[in-house]
């Protein structure tokens, strides 16, 4: 595990010990700007968990040219191409929301599509795929609890 890797997830885990949401400045913005703004940083905060896991990742949301959908992370777990979704939710009254959950059989079919997409373009033959799931809870005021589920969707929607 890289310098680099630890130092970064040390900062970004201490600016979220109170939460994703600890700026009193987006509490003026609207619900789906605010919604946004967590989402990126849950998406930063599994950037920087997962690197400190070993992952080495060559893109971040990635947006195939002709098709919809965006792949949040693809990076390398070891030799295998992990394409990595990012989910964060509320916690629900103190109880896991359960972020992975909300993966859809359509967000599913997306997700394979879209990872075909990327294997194409950057013409990737032969190389073991599988896709990773990172569930984040949040709730203002306490830092994330993070739930990493690798091989947790199946190529084959």
């Amino acid at each position: 595990m890289g310098l680099l890797a630890r130092a970064g997830f040390a900062w970004v885990k201490w600016k979220s010990r109170r939460g994703l949401r600890e700026d009193a400045a987006i509490l003026t913005q609207d619900a789906k700007h605010v919604a946004l703004l967590i989402g990126v940083r849950g998406e930063t905060y599994a950037y920087w968990y997962l690197r400190r896991q070993g992952y080495v990742f060559i893109a971040r949301n990635y947006e195939p040219a002709c098709e919809k959908g965006e792949l949040d992370l693809v990076g390398f777990d070891g030799d295998t191409l992990a394409f990595v979704e990012v989910r964060t939710r509320a916690l629900a009254k103190g109880r896991p929301a359960l972020p992975e959950l909300s993966i859809t059989r359509e967000k599913h079919e997306v997700l394979v599509r879209t990872a075909h997409a990327f294997l194409r373009e950057r013409h990737v033959k032969k190389c073991p795929v599988r896709f990773d799931v990172v569930a984040i809870d949040h709730a203002p005021g306490q830092p994330p609890q993070v739930r990493l589920h690798k091989n947790a969707l199946h190529p084959k929607a």
